[in-house]
């Protein structure tokens, strides 16, 4: 499968046209609309989220609620884009109205993609940058994972993300806690933590950095469980799950590492206390004691959970700005403000989870035969007793 992403900030629509999805998958509107109803939530979001309600638009692939297994093409609506249509429009300016056309950026914001994209691609004015590099864009990329969510929930996987840790305060999870409850838990939180009292720490943070005109970053952990022994390959680098993933979590806008499993702890502790010991039994088939290398060994599924963790760095959008340099006058100004969070973990761990979700279901489809639904979960079921059979 694949998907490309088409849209700006505060253009008049986000658009993605997924490929490769089987036929006959039952698939509505509603099942993407939960995903980005969530994606919205979590306790420190911005203004924006008060004024765009995103709903998706079908626009093809998918007839009377099953996909056809032609591309399948989502749209969402932004609905500010009344208010910035002739700063953003398509049709070339009038002479004379470029004095018009206001909110021109000219001062770069430390930490974004205004200077690099703007040197890169030649822009004077770094609208044409931001608007781009916007984490807006993730609202079509979570429409395509909670599309890769509801083929996964067909063949019995499923995902969950939650908070683990904001402004260095770190939650403290009852590790006997059922996926069930984890889950229940979290979609009831703010922050999307699982420890009342840490969550409850992490809201006063947000609050601060909010007062201070700054920004919090922190950790979020997806979990997946369900998938089959063997997805993925030992064979070629790039054909390993786990790498795949990697990429995923640090190509979502603002983190800047991953860890599968322990992760780093992995470097402070001898080998016996990282690797999981293999043991059988007649119910299981083949099963690890522990799960510390998160459900991954030599870029393959081993049937265990999958456990994936991101950093997300604080935004860099800020109200109390940085320095920067005004590319037109090569003057030290403030950076340019826009309008921002002081806080998106909540909201990114959901972002993260539909980020996961799109690489378990592509790694699936690729490996078994995916023309048509019916036959394609018949497969993974075949592959769930081969393995514990083998």
């Amino acid at each position: 499968m694949r998907y490309l992403t088409a849209g700006e900030s505060h253009g008049p629509q986000l658009t993605t046209i997924i490929e490769g999805l089987p036929a006959g998958m039952p698939l509505l509107a509603n099942d993407i609309n939960e995903e980005l109803a969530r994606r919205q939530k979590g306790y420190g979001r911005g203004r924006r989220m008060q004024i765009e309600k995103d709903t998706v638009e079908i626009a093809s692939g998918i007839r009377h609620g099953y996909t056809l297994g032609s591309p399948v093409a989502l749209v969402v609506k932004n609905n500010d884009w009344k208010h910035w249509t002739n700063i953003m429009g398509a049709d070339p300016l009038l002479e004379g109205e470029e004095d018009e056309i206001k909110r021109k950026i000219t001062r770069p914001r430390p930490g974004h993609a205004d200077l690099n994209g703007a040197i890169k691609y030649g822009h004077g004015d770094m609208r044409n940058v931001l608007e781009r590099s916007s984490a807006r864009e993730t609202t079509v990329r979570v429409a395509a994972g909670a599309v890769a969510k509801k083929l996964l929930s067909l063949v019995g996987i499923e995902l969950i993300s939650h908070v683990v840790e904001i402004a260095g305060i770190k939650a403290e999870v009852d590790p006997s806690i059922t996926y069930e409850a984890l889950k229940e838990t979290t979609e009831q939180s703010p922050v999307r933590c699982a420890d009342a009292e840490a969550a409850q720490k992490m809201m006063a943070a947000i609050d601060d950095a909010k007062k201070n005109g700054d920004s919090i970053g922190g950790v979020v952990e997806v979990i997946a469980t369900g998938m089959p022994t063997g997805v993925g390959s030992y064979v070629h680098y790039d054909r390993k799950l786990d790498s795949k993933l990697a990429a995923a979590i640090v190509g979502i806008n603002a983190f800047k590492g991953v860890e599968i499993g322990i992760g780093f702890e992995a470097a402070r502790k001898p080998g016996s206390e990282v690797h999981d010991e293999i043991a059988w039994n007649e119910e299981k088939g083949y099963y690890r004691k522990t799960n510390r290398l998160g459900g991954f060994e030599g870029g393959m599924t081993t049937g265990m959970p999958i456990v994936v963790r991101g950093v997300m760095k604080p935004i860099p959008t800020l109200y109390k700005p940085l320095m920067s340099v005004d590319i037109e006058s090569k003057e030290p100004f403030t950076a340019s403000i826009e309008r921002s969070d002081s806080c998106a973990v909540p909201a990114a761990a959901v972002v993260a989870e539909n980020a996961v979700a799109w690489e378990l279901a592509s790694a699936l489809v690729e490996q078994f035969y995916s023309d048509r639904f019916d036959t394609f979960a018949e497969e993974i079921n075949r592959q769930r007793e081969y393995a514990r059979e083998f």
